[in-house]
């Protein structure tokens, strides 16, 4: 069975943020209001990074929450195992704001895919927590998933079905774009989103446009409205 189709489609408690790339850098400031709303600490976990120095992209977001009045500290949750482990786990559970960072979204997907980890991530967001991603971190999050190799359509995790997420969309060629949309079913809405911009989704469902960039939804390839998000 499919992630989407085992994580019930209930209503959720928690906010959502779904970043375009270039996360933990000047004109990001939105996460300022998330750390706030969260209690102040952030807990990132690098998995996308795994293969691209984990340990800065940490240190990176480190500071960056720092400079915003709050904290981050990393799990290092890089493989398979780690995302079996108990110990790891309960650092999800207990967490009230969790991000996932950018990176390979092959490997993030194929390490939590199933794991405690995952199952932990989903129960925390349902009890309240705060989950951001970006560029494959929020990729991942939602199904159908976008492949970044060429456009089509593959599965993803499912926090969030029935829509699919597109990040640097400031940068990514347009043809590109153009088969995403040749291959989408109608009632699937596309989030295009630029770097340093977010889609934030609040626990009454509601979306709203924060960043540097800019965010559009299109819908059987034409220009629809956030409201057309689930």
């Amino acid at each position: 069975m499919d992630e989407a189709k085992r994580i019930p489609e209930t209503k959720t408690f928690g906010i959502l943020a779904l970043v375009g790339g270039a996360e933990w850098q000047p004109g990001c400031e939105f996460d300022g209001e998330l750390l706030a709303r969260s209690g102040g600490e952030v807990l990132v976990l690098p998995t996308a990074a795994a293969y691209e120095r984990p340990d800065r992209a940490v240190d990176t977001a480190s500071k960056w929450f720092e400079s915003l009045g709050g904290k981050a500290r990393g799990l290092m949750v890089l493989t398979r195992t780690d995302a079996e482990s108990e110990e790891n786990a309960q650092a999800v559970s207990a967490a009230k704001f969790i991000y996932l960072s950018g990176g390979s979204v092959f490997h993030l997907k194929s390490v939590l895919k199933d794991s405690k980890v995952w199952s932990a991530l989903v129960s925390a967001w349902r009890a309240g927590a705060t989950i951001a991603g970006s560029s494959a971190g929020a990729m991942v999050l939602v199904d159908p998933m976008i492949d970044p190799r060429g456009g089509a359509f593959t599965l993803g995790l499912g926090l969030l079905p029935k829509m699919a997420f597109y990040p640097h969309f400031d940068h990514d060629a347009p043809s590109k774009l153009h088969r995403t949309f040749e291959m989408a079913p109608s009632d699937l809405p596309i989030a295009c989103i630029e770097e340093k911009t977010a889609i934030i989704r609040e626990p009454n469902g509601n979306w709203k446009v924060e960043g540097d960039g800019k965010a559009v939804v299109y819908l059987n390839g034409k220009l629809a409205g956030l409201g057309d998000l689930p």
